[in-house]
């Protein structure tokens, strides 16, 4: 909280994700989508912080069946360990935005809807 301040100035988690430089750099044009590496911005203790938490739960997300656990095992045998541990570290920074912005305490069994998205009845 003292690095980012108040963390209801970021509109979203995707937006708080990129501030910390969590999410991959565009240089996309006409159409195309180019991602480049993380920007790293932002709070570099923070997203070290974040980062080397996501490398230690990617190397033991085999051990456990959460969902969240299981999305890793399935995205480090996609794109590897290295990839899926930013991935993993972006996550927790988004969970970290609505759990703290929102006042409500973490539920690892939500499930998120876009807004405007039809839900089934």
């Amino acid at each position: 909280m003292a690095g980012v301040g108040d963390l209801s100035q970021f509109k979203s988690a995707a937006q708080f994700g990129a501030w910390l430089g969590l999410a991959p750099q565009q240089h996309s044009s006409g159409g195309k989508e180019r991602l480049g590496g993380i920007t790293k911005r932002g709070d570099d203790y923070l997203r070290t912080l974040l980062i080397q938490g996501a490398k230690a739960a990617v190397h033991s997300a085999h051990k456990r069946q959460d969902r969240i656990s299981q999305w890793v095992v399935q995205l480090k045998a996609r794109v590897g360990w290295q990839r899926a541990a930013v991935a993993l570290a972006n996550k927790n920074a988004r969970i970290l935005w609505a759990v703290l912005v929102r006042g409500k305490a973490y539920d690892a069994n939500h499930v998120s809807v876009m807004p405007g998205s039809m839900q089934p009845s």
